[in-house]
């Protein structure tokens, strides 16, 4: 705990035999993390099987593949049932660094931030890990549309590392978003519609050959999944569509 808050990390995972158990020991070093959710996405791998060896893990497997947006709101619905006043969401790839945590759920207890993203544009280490420069410089122009249409100033809205108050989660409708990847985008988004502040940190990350990746086809299609939500948002602030929370934002 921290601060008498329980914090509990979930992980989406598919497929992520290799690299889940490197993950695990760096998050469960963090000492205030009380509980790790595992939520796998019927993978093809043995990521089920190392998962349930785990001290202090829970494993819920989806019988049938529900898209990454469809296992995240499992993993949020999980860690509420567990009592969590702080979630945080980290992929099991071994991308981005547990070591963050202590420093993100922080400034969630603070009260500063309801939401805080670690970006891996910030401090320049997204190049320096080994990010493919055609998804740097694809994420660097996406997130400078985005933040014209939404009116905000982050560093970027693409990571897969993320810290969530408990009351935020319940207040925002994710059964209505999408199970794909542009999830991730459209949580961002209605947290701006409510005006929440959201904070970020500089985060290193390490792009190893058996981390997980989208190909080019479904990054453009994640891609423009992003600018449709960034449309639908801005339209809605100038009351041309339908209220952006109320009505959730079906793809």
């Amino acid at each position: 705990m921290l601060e008498g808050q329980k914090i509990v990390v979930v992980m989406p995972a598919y497929n992520a035999e290799r690299t889940l158990r490197r993950t695990y020991e760096e998050v469960i070093a963090q000492e205030i993390v009380d509980l790790i959710i595992v939520v796998d996405d019927a993978s093809g791998d043995e990521t089920v099987t190392i998962a349930r060896t785990l001290p202090r893990v829970q494993v819920e497997v989806h019988p049938m593949n529900r898209g990454y947006g469809g296992n995240q709101k499992t993993c949020y619905r999980l860690a509420l049932g567990a009592g969590a006043d702080i979630v945080i969401m980290i992929h099991p790839d071994y991308q981005y660094t547990p070591q963050l945590i202590p420093a993100m759920a922080s400034l969630v207890v603070s009260g500063c931030y309801p939401c805080v993203l670690a970006s891996r544009i910030l401090g320049g280490g997204a190049l320096r890990g080994g990010m493919p420069l055609w998804k740097y410089v694809s994420n660097r122009a996406l997130t400078f549309v985005e933040n014209l249409l939404l009116g905000a100033k982050l560093s970027e809205y693409h990571t897969g590392y993320r810290a969530f108050s408990r009351e935020i989660l319940e207040r925002l409708p994710l059964k209505e978003n999408s199970e794909d990847f542009v999830f991730d985008n459209q949580i961002l988004a209605q947290l701006l519609w409510l005006g929440c502040p959201i904070g970020e940190v500089a985060c290193p990350a390490k792009y190893l050959p058996e981390a997980s990746s989208i190909n080019f086809r479904r990054s453009v299609r994640y891609g423009l999944g992003c600018l449709a939500t960034a449309v639908r948002f801005r339209l809605a602030r100038w009351g041309v569509a339908s209220p952006f929370v109320a009505k959730g934002l079906p793809l």
